[in-house]
């Protein structure tokens, strides 16, 4: 694991062992709610809306690649996100998953939520 990714994940206060990873990221200070709002601004706004998605699939798109890196998806998980298209099809899964309960999820951490909605939409063929 490189020494940034190291210290990106030790920041968010996690630790990993051979295929170990954190159940919660509490801490990091981004909540659900906060990403959620660039991810349907993404569609919803013509004036921002171009770097609204660049906001919210470049999160996505470092998380997956972060969990990937340090064994927390894969088969052996039984996580799999999309390999096509992966930023676009996680942020509609995040968008239907936060919707889904969006009283209780809204204040969970951004990291939470999106491990949550990797869990419950892209599970292993």
């Amino acid at each position: 694991m490189s020494r940034v990714l190291g210290a990106i994940l030790a920041s968010l206060g996690l630790t990993f062992g051979a295929a170990a990873y954190a159940e919660s990221f509490t801490g990091s200070g981004y909540t659900a709610a906060e990403l959620l709002s660039p991810c349907q601004e993404a569609d919803n706004d013509a004036r921002w809306g171009e770097a609204a998605e660049t906001e919210c699939e470049q999160y996505i798109l470092g998380f997956v690649d972060a969990m990937m890196e340090v064994g927390a998806l894969g088969a052996q998980t039984g996580v799999c996100p999309p390999n096509v298209n992966t930023a676009d099809e996680v942020r509609w899964a995040y968008m239907r998953w936060i919707h889904a309960d969006y009283t209780t999820r809204r204040a969970m951490p951004a990291a939470d939520a999106l491990l949550q909605t990797l869990k419950s939409s892209f599970p292993c063929n």
